[in-house]
């Protein structure tokens, strides 16, 4: 009856040797999605505080620029645009509907003399 025997020598695990791409770690501009956010906080301010003009266009132009820039930050900039889209639409309705609705009713009142 034979005894059997253990093999205790170490072995080396052989691995390959990193690629040129992996071993690069990715630059700051790969990682950065510092104009989608901007874009997103512009978009969200303008909301926050008055429906202005200026601050929605800023806020698709950030964004615009952000989806060619950072891959990386394109949901923001991508959700940027679309809530600076819809916070400059909200008051150029508004004043389409002032115009359309509500300044014939002024010139109605006007004309009846009240």
């Amino acid at each position: 009856m034979t005894t059997p025997t253990i093999d205790t020598t170490p072995t080396i695990a052989t691995t390959a040797a990193p690629t040129q791409e992996e071993a690069v770690p990715p630059t700051a501009g790969d990682t950065s999605r510092s104009l989608g956010i901007t874009s997103l906080v512009l978009a969200i301010a303008s909301i926050a505080f008055g429906y202005t003009l200026i601050v929605p266009i800023a806020a698709i132009v950030v964004g615009s620029i952000g989806l060619n820039r950072e891959p990386a930050g394109r949901n923001f900039s991508t959700w940027g645009i679309i809530v600076g889209a819809v916070s400059l639409a909200l008051p150029v309705l508004a004043l389409a509907f002032g115009l359309a609705f509500l300044a014939p009713l002024g010139a109605f009142a006007a004309f009846f003399g009240q």
